[in-house]
């Protein structure tokens, strides 16, 4: 009989990573509960005093770029330095950023926020990488049971980070949340460090090392853009004409270019056969749907998180408790909700496979926003109950559940072994080029009256849910094992949270 413990076994090698992802979710989801609110808050209660929209587009760049980033980051681990040692200066780059964050300052902010993403951006697809490289291309569920365990550590720290970061920043002082959020990556770096050991050779060198040209070519890509980036930004700075418009709507419309750049680049790769490119073909169903799901679930830490803090009545018993604790809701309830589904998928068995679970997440999704809808326009009268808030982060859960770890999982069989960190890169970029265009859609919350805003995404998210249904057969056709097998056999928790 297959359990939970032969699946994974008690091996150092898990506990190292999952203890590392741990508290690097930790570090991102403290940051997320409070970056809004900081960027809202006016400059007197130490904030930047940003207008709510321009918050929430810094907010959707930010988190896209760290999206955006893991490509190159998931190319250097691939081609450069190998899995662990790419996690290892990704840790000690995030670690840096929140430290530089953690001063009590807003000047560096900025900077801070760079260091976090570059260091995200490296980290996070060799993890996923190092982790898929235990199993065999034939161990799918084994792989697929693993990274939904794996994905507690996700869970967990979303759950604490808000409450610890939250209470921080906004009923003390802001850099004090940021500080903690240091201390949880610092924790990280050390356990990666030390648990090394357990890794024995894999992922200590690249799967297939660049070459001399290929180093030289991306050395002088990157200067190519960082150069003319960084002289600009100076120029503007010096002319005394610099707002924040000037870099986050440049960065937004990156962000949402350089996912189908970089998958027609990757289509067209020379080392690919006609399967590896049918397999490439069939995830775009998955990856567009992806960009969609984030592009509007991403929007519970921008403008879900101010409407908690403006709307929404949060005394509890004499206590006003802080907005940003109501990001630890949908962590909770994946959670509690995650062996239901786990006992859904096992029963319904070859009936629910990678496309049925696509469109019950993007179903939750819509119907979701349709409730936000509802909420706005009760919110006209007065502060709402949180009852409204946490019902809509109840349905991102479920829709958490239905997509994340089936997607991450099919990504990296998609393509051959020394390309697998670059292909969930693209997963991720994917998800990038949603909150990008969620930084840029948060615009038209100030133009559109709230519940329409809300309404008409959702209505987007459904639409999408009955195309997928009705025309994603390709997807089943192509990634066959995925409806012949249950998601998480026995598994406790699926969920994926980027």
């Amino acid at each position: 009989m297959m359990t939970l413990r032969t699946l994974l076994g008690r091996r150092g090698w898990f506990t190292t990573l999952f203890m590392t992802d741990m508290w690097e979710r930790f570090s991102f989801y403290g940051m997320q509960a409070i970056l809004v609110l900081y960027a809202v808050a006016p400059p007197e209660r130490g904030g930047l005093g940003l207008p709510m929209a321009t918050a929430a587009a810094l907010f959707g760049v930010y988190f896209g770029g760290m999206f955006v980033l893991a490509l190159p980051g998931g190319w250097v681990g691939d081609r450069l330095l190998g899995e662990r040692r790419a996690i290892l200066w990704g840790g000690v780059v995030i670690t840096a950023g929140h430290l530089v964050m953690a001063l009590p300052t807003t000047a560096l902010t900025a900077a801070g926020l760079v260091l976090i993403a570059a260091g995200t951006g490296l980290l996070k697809p060799n993890l996923t990488s190092l982790l898929s490289r235990f199993y065999r291309k034939d161990q799918a569920v084994q792989r697929e049971a693993a990274i939904s365990v794996f994905y507690m550590s996700i869970q967990v720290s979303a759950l604490a980070a808000p409450l610890v970061t939250g209470f921080l920043g906004e009923t003390i002082d802001w850099h004090l949340g940021f500080g903690a959020a240091a201390v949880g990556m610092a924790f990280g770096v050390v356990r990666f460090a030390r648990g090394r050991r357990y890794f024995g050779e894999i992922g200590a060198e690249p799967v297939r090392p660049a070459t001399f040209d290929e180093r030289r070519r991306a050395f002088r890509a990157a200067a190519l853009v960082l150069i003319p980036v960084a002289v600009l930004l100076t120029a503007d700075v010096a002319a005394g004409a610099f707002t924040p418009e000037h870099v986050i709507i440049p960065l937004g419309l990156v962000i949402v270019l350089a996912a189908p750049v970089a998958f027609a680049r990757l289509y067209r790769s020379p080392d690919f056969d006609r399967g590896d490119r049918r397999r490439l073909g069939a995830i775009l169903w998955l990856f567009l749907p992806a960009a969609l799901f984030w592009m509007l679930v991403g929007q519970s830490g921008s403008l879900l998180n101010i409407f908690a803090e403006r709307h929404t009545d949060r005394s509890l018993f004499g206590f006003v408790f802080p907005a940003s604790w109501l990001q630890s809701a949908t962590p909770l309830f994946v959670l509690v909700v995650a062996p239901v589904f786990a006992l859904v998928w096992l029963r319904m068995g070859t009936r629910f496979g990678v496309r049925g679970k696509f469109v019950l997440g993007m179903f939750c999704t819509g119907a979701s926003f349709v409730l936000m809808a509802a909420a706005a326009a009760a919110a006209g009268q007065g502060a709402v109950s949180p009852l409204w808030l946490l019902s809509v982060f109840f349905l991102h859960a479920c829709g958490e559940l239905a997509i994340g770890p089936v997607g991450i999982s099919t990504a990296s069989d998609a393509a051959p072994p020394a390309y697998r960190g670059q292909l969930i890169g693209l997963w991720w970029l994917f998800s990038a080029m949603g909150m990008g265009l969620g930084s840029q859609a948060a615009r038209l919350s100030e133009v559109l009256p709230a519940p329409v805003y809300y309404a008409g995404s959702g209505l987007i998210a459904l639409a999408v849910a009955g195309v997928l249904a009705a025309f994603g057969g390709r997807i089943t056709r192509t990634f066959g094992y995925a409806a012949a097998e249950p998601a998480v056999p026995h598994a406790l928790v699926e969920g994926s949270r980027p």
